[in-house]
């Protein structure tokens, strides 16, 4: 993978498109006070390289879909097959090996109860290289999806401003009720290859007119279904070490903490899950000293986590719904 050395051209970019994944380029170019042209270039080189791409993604809880987080202990040669096998799947989003090898830990959108018992409890549990399996239900986000990893923050407050008020496609409330059809399907699955696909070719995908597409694009934004993401390979920031981490904090704590770490720039995914361990994150360090330092002193200073679990990433296997290279 081609290495690139990120400026402050590059980092402001990078933030925009977390700020709004569909921005015009002319816009960021004016916020940045660069040519829209110099900014689509940094765009088409960061892009080709594979380390960042815009996804549209359905919010499944608006559409009453399930999410789960799924911890998986295998044998040492069943590992990489169910964990490439799992990130094949529709309904994952994400897919790490962890540790040696020996562990898988995902995250699911189970549309209904029969396809959470056929995934947990007939196709997991059907080979015996799978030697245990826990699952729980993620309640809330405090990083990830809409909120992003602040990891990325390179402009000032004033220009993120201008680019949340220049946005088309926003949220504006949840009372209207989504219901996806065959047009919707194929809409989607174009956004979720590339969240910056243009209108034609949408309406290509879809057999809609553009009006359509972006009238419906509308519709499921402001609604709170659809929301663009910013799919960024943590390398590329210079964050070489990654781990999953399983925290128990009591009731009356869990919001105050999960939103506590919400502010640390190494957490790039948060979230309150049913189980003992009740929080739940993926954090990004910049080598191993960073690492014991994050967990020494940005979690030690958290006093109401009262048991921590601590996994390395070693392969990312499915990442923002996309499988990716190995």
């Amino acid at each position: 993978m081609e290495s690139i050395e990120l400026d402050e051209l590059d980092r402001g970019l990078l933030h925009a498109l977390q700020v709004d994944g569909r921005v015009s380029f002319s816009r960021v170019g004016e916020v940045l006070g660069v040519s829209d042209q110099r900014v689509a270039r940094r765009y088409r080189r960061l892009r080709s390289t594979g380390m960042l791409r815009v996804v549209g993604v359905v919010d499944g809880r608006r559409l009453g879909y399930e999410s789960w987080a799924i911890r998986l202990r295998c044998t040492p040669d069943a590992a990489v097959p169910i964990a490439e096998a799992l990130g094949r799947r529709s309904d994952t989003f994400w897919v790490h090996l962890l540790s040696g090898g020996t562990e898988i830990s995902a995250g699911t959108l189970q549309r209904t109860a029969s396809e959470r018992e056929s995934l947990l409890l007939s196709k997991l549990a059907r080979t015996n290289r799978v030697l245990s399996v826990t699952a729980h239900r993620t309640l809330h986000t405090f990083v990830g999806g809409r909120v992003g990893w602040q990891g990325l923050a390179a402009l000032s407050p004033e220009q993120v401003a201008l680019l949340a008020e220049s946005r088309v496609h926003r949220r504006r409330g949840e009372g209207e009720q989504i219901t996806l059809g065959p047009g919707d399907q194929a809409l989607l699955g174009e956004l979720s290859r590339d969240g910056r696909t243009g209108y034609a070719e949408l309406a290509a995908a879809t057999g809609w007119s553009e009006s359509t597409v972006r009238r419906r694009m509308e519709q499921l934004c402001s609604a709170g279904a659809l929301f663009f993401d910013l799919d960024v390979l943590p390398a590329l920031m210079g964050y070489r070490v990654e781990a999953q981490l399983w925290m128990s904090v009591p009731p009356a704590e869990l919001d105050a903490t999960g939103r506590a770490l919400a502010g640390h720039h190494e957490v790039a995914f948060a979230g309150a899950t049913t189980g003992p361990a009740n929080l739940t994150a993926s954090i990004v360090c910049r080598d191993d000293e960073a690492l014991y330092r994050y967990l020494t002193d940005s979690l030690g200073a958290l006093p109401a986590i009262r048991h921590i679990e601590t996994a390395p990433i070693i392969r990312t296997v499915k990442r923002a719904g996309a499988v990716l290279p190995h």
